[in-house]
């Protein structure tokens, strides 16, 4: 023990006595309220999961506590926003007034941003006051009993109700041990020892169980194989769509392409076939060449008509000719 006189020490589980005891030696409770929070421990009367309003992982959320009455959602969010991405924020406030109770609880988007706050923003100035973050005790340790139960790690001086082994207040080290021959005696259950730190170190979070890691990683891999075989489905459906809809302009195409030969008169030996695998420029194509045939077909048969009218108009001159200079060259003899 004589290592241990200048550290700190924290429990890694939640005892109503223990957080009641400066050094985490007591045995019996000192007052009413921890009485209450250990009536309430031994018959198991506070669900931590009970709570509609706790949302999110809480691997990933941190307790902000001591704010000042003015911060609102907005400030504490712009706070907050300098460690890492807010996913959730939720300022308790109380259930008449609706003012605020001065703590709340911040999600981040990952466990790395949490940890960064938890680091960073401990003793920072919001709204000209310190406040303390600590990790989500209410979901994440053992045993835990709210404040209102008489349990909790906070507590003013004056009041006489100050409990420990938080990361603001931590255990003193016990100048004795544990007498656990004594509590057994009384049917007391010991409160659980904890793990000894200088006082400038930083007491870790607990970390997520590998299991939920992996589930995670196994859900998130299982979520992005869906998005890609949606992706693919849908493009697919797109390239369909695509063709369905090209078939159906060139299949109208072709139909006025038909109907234009049938009444220009052109033959279906003429007609150049239009197979479904031809593109639509090849169709383009194809038409001009029509256009341009049309046209060919119209000159020439004005041309031939022109030349069928001039010929015969040079006939009928031909025969007429003759007959007038007969009937000059009588008219001259009488």
């Amino acid at each position: 023990m004589s290592s241990n006189i200048n550290s700190v020490f924290y429990a890694e589980s939640y005892h109503p006595i223990q957080a009641g005891s400066i050094d985490g030696t007591d045995i019996l409770p000192h007052d009413n309220a921890v009485y209450r929070a250990l009536l309430c421990s031994n018959a198991a009367l506070y669900d931590p999961t009970g709570d509609p309003k706790i949302i999110g992982d809480p691997y990933c959320t941190v307790f902000v506590g001591r704010l000042s009455h003015l911060t609102t959602e907005p400030t504490l969010h712009k706070a907050m926003s300098k460690y890492g991405r807010v996913k959730n924020l939720r300022l308790v406030r109380h259930i008449v007034t609706g003012a605020s109770r001065r703590f709340a609880f911040v999600e981040f988007e990952n466990e790395r941003e949490m940890r960064r706050a938890y680091q960073d923003a401990h003793h920072a100035i919001i709204d000209d006051a310190e406040i303390i973050v600590d990790y989500n005790r209410q979901q994440l340790m053992p045993g835990w009993i709210p404040r209102r139960l008489g349990g909790g790690l906070g507590g003013r001086k004056e009041s006489g109700q100050l409990r420990f082994g938080g990361r603001e207040r931590p255990f003193r080290a016990p100048l004795q041990p544990i007498p656990y021959e004594d509590l057994k005696k009384l049917g007391i259950t010991p409160p659980p020892e904890g793990r000894y730190m200088s006082r400038f170190q930083v007491p870790s979070p607990p970390q997520k169980p590998r299991k939920l890691v992996e589930k995670e990683e196994y859900s998130y891999k299982r979520s992005s194989v869906d998005r890609e075989e949606l992706s693919q489905r849908s493009s697919s459906m797109e390239r369909d769509e695509h063709r369905r809809t090209v078939g159906r302009k060139q299949g109208s195409r072709k139909r006025s392409y038909v109907e234009e030969e049938s009444q220009y008169g052109k033959s279906s030996e003429d007609r150049p076939e239009c197979s479904p695998n031809t593109t639509s420029i090849e169709t383009d194509h194809n038409y001009e060449r029509s256009t341009l045939d049309r046209e060919e077909h119209y000159h020439s048969r004005s041309n031939a008509e022109g030349g069928e009218i001039s010929r015969k108009r040079s006939s009928r001159y031909k025969e007429e000719r003759p007959s007038k200079r007969h009937r000059h060259y009588s008219r001259s003899n009488h």
